[in-house]
């Protein structure tokens, strides 16, 4: 775990390690507890096209599986 603190002008800078790893833009998201950074791609509709590069089904046989599962899970 690495350690970052605020300048003076209110500025997080985060360690050259974790720059390189994850890039220098992420989304910073609030939770109850504490704050949690995620990393932005360079290009997200290519991080998103090789996360599912191997996926089989369209879009639409996806929705109707959860579809399916949501209304299995409620007791139909």
């Amino acid at each position: 775990m690495s350690e970052a603190t605020l300048d003076g002008r209110g500025r997080l800078t985060l360690p050259k390690e974790v720059r390189e790893r994850y890039g220098e833009r992420y989304h910073i998201v609030q939770l109850h507890d504490g704050i949690k950074l995620i990393p932005i791609e360079d290009d997200p509709l290519d991080a998103l096209r090789s996360e599912f590069a191997d996926v089989e089904k369209s879009a639409e046989e996806l929705r109707q599986d959860a579809r399916d599962a949501v209304l299995d899970e409620a007791g139909r």
